[in-house]
């Protein structure tokens, strides 16, 4: 499998989605926060991976994935996470959706529709 899949296990578990919209600012702070977050997201308890992209006009989709809706809570209480939350507000997202959800169902191209459901 691709190494930029999440390593998920098998359902139920959480998924955050975060799209975006980037400001024309481009900053080396933004990316210096991202590679923090990259970095000790992965040492939270309930953690389960990434997925993220962005298209060259700043457009990005990011999804993590968790075990429970409280590690999902408790990681937004992070230091470092409240900082770059409180700068994507006021620098560098012109707007953003962010959605929680339980995931029920996944299956890859190598699992068969049928099996999953």
């Amino acid at each position: 499998m691709n190494d930029r899949f999440a390593q998920t296990p098998d359902p139920p578990y959480w998924a955050v989605l975060f799209t975006n919209q980037r400001t024309s600012r481009e900053t080396p702070e933004y990316e210096r926060m991202a590679e923090t977050l990259a970095r000790i997201a992965p040492d939270q308890p309930g953690y389960l991976g990434i997925e993220s992209t962005r298209d060259a006009e700043g457009f990005g989709i990011t999804l993590s994935y968790w075990t429970t809706e409280e590690a999902i809570a408790a990681w937004k209480r992070v230091a470092a996470h409240q900082q770059a939350q409180r700068s994507g507000h006021d620098r560098w997202y012109e707007d953003f959706f962010l959605r929680i959800g339980r995931v029920e169902r996944a299956y890859t191209k190598t699992t068969s529709r049928h099996e999953a459901l």
